[in-house]
């Protein structure tokens, strides 16, 4: 993982977040735990398929490729 790609991302949505509420408007995120929990969830269940290195090529069952 790079620090610093992560920190740069971290700074531009605490950026973004601060405009949306400035400005304000609703921030294009779920504004609740549970919603924030559901995200992080999707991002752990993708790296868990990644690491037991498992998937199926649906735009090539498709023929979309």
């Amino acid at each position: 993982m790079n620090l610093t790609l992560t920190l740069v991302a971290l700074l531009t949505g605490l950026f973004a977040g601060a405009l949306f509420s400035y400005l304000q408007i609703p921030i294009p995120a779920p504004p609740e735990l549970p919603g924030l929990v559901g995200i992080i969830g999707i991002y752990l269940g993708y790296k868990l398929i990644q690491w037991i290195d498992v998937g199926v090529d649906l735009l090539g069952l498709l023929g979309a490729q």
